[in-house]
């Protein structure tokens, strides 16, 4: 019995274990679907304590699958637990949980990337964005295949202020691959530093909290998992539109180890490159001979916000897109080497 004026702790009645759910749903990772089954508790539990506090929070669950995290999620005493599942199979062992936790759980079978999450919560919960973080939390041990596209997405949420961000700065607690994670965290002059580096420190603190080891899971992937803590920015560190700094900071990365002047070519068309790229370089006090892994977030601000000034004095450079101009110099080169292979017709021929 709990002590007078204290509310019991959330416990879970006595459950079959992840892997009694397995062998009872006949469920096997799926290999093209990048899945592997996480089935000790006390690493599950140590993933959701990096998320803070839960009591009484809303908890959304990526790709739950056997319902390894979802059980340490319950276990926090959460308010509300939404979990988001693509894969048909482990709804049955999803609904069992939900119906050990009731009014607790909401199974939803959908995709994360396309899921509608600004109202995926109550309203009353929203913050403004220079408060402290909403009590919401995004945790998930996130398949492989899906974790690069879904954090890019999730960034472009942020820098709108929508999709789950729409409740203020909704903080996430995921897993990547080790790799993954060492771009997300790379500093400046680093081995790992890349365009998803600068795209998340630029509107998040991200911390990396721990390795899982691969053996950990089911099947044993190849590479070690990495554990990662995001919190949105007050304010962001290049205050431009997200698809401005992804487009620059895409350009700059594409020829990683050459000087970063070859990367920021790319941004102009070739009438007037070179010209351009001077500009631009100058006016942003940028060394055009550095690396782009070189390169600090205040220089890639630089560059943001020049770059920015340039699209205002002439918006067709916003929409200019290198890989498209080349494509067509291919086309019509193909197109004018076919024209001058075929053979040149009589005069009879013409007549006929």
């Amino acid at each position: 019995m709990a002590a007078p004026g204290k509310v019991a702790a959330f416990r879970l009645p006595p459950l079959p274990t992840v892997g009694e759910i397995i062998k009872l749903f006949r469920l096997k990772a799926q290999k093209q679907l990048s899945q592997n089954f996480l089935l000790d508790l006390r690493l599950t539990d140590k993933i959701v304590r990096q998320a803070g506090n839960l009591k009484n929070a809303h908890v959304c669950e990526v790709g739950p699958g056997p319902g390894g995290i979802t059980r340490s999620i319950l276990s926090a005493g959460v308010e509300e637990l939404l979990l988001i599942e693509k894969d048909a199979r482990f709804i049955p062992g999803l609904q069992m949980l939900s119906e050990a936790a009731p009014g607790k759980v909401r199974i939803v079978h959908g995709d994360i990337l396309t899921y509608k999450m600004e109202k995926a919560f109550p309203k009353h919960l929203k913050k403004n964005w220079e408060d402290e973080p909403p009590n919401i939390h995004i945790i998930g041990n996130l398949p492989f295949s899906v974790s690069t596209p879904l954090i890019i997405k999730w960034l472009a949420n942020v820098s709108k202020k929508d999709g789950p961000f729409t409740y203020g700065r909704t903080q996430m607690t995921l897993t990547f691959q080790k790799e993954v994670a060492e771009r997300l965290i790379a500093n400046p002059g680093g081995k790992q530093r890349c365009r998803l580096s600068v795209m998340s420190q630029h509107l998040c603190t991200v911390e990396n909290c721990f390795v899982i080891p691969g053996e950990a899971f089911v099947p044993k992937p190849e590479v070690d998992v990495a554990v990662v803590h995001l919190t949105p920015l007050v304010q962001p560190k290049i205050e431009q539109p997200f698809e401005l700094v992804e487009k620059v900071v895409r350009s700059v990365f594409q020829f990683r180890r050459k000087y970063c002047f070859r990367g920021i070519e790319t941004l102009f068309p070739e009438s007037g490159r070179l010209k351009r790229t001077e500009q631009l370089m100058m006016t942003a006090n940028v060394d055009p001979t550095l690396r782009p892994f070189q390169l600090s977030m205040s220089q890639f601000r630089n560059l943001c916000n020049t770059y920015k000034k340039m699209c205002d004095e002439d918006p067709s450079l916003f929409v200019y897109n290198h890989r498209e101009e080349l494509r067509q110099k291919k086309k019509t080169k193909k197109g004018s080497l076919k024209s001058t292979n075929q053979p040149k017709q009589t005069d009879e021929e013409n007549q006929l």
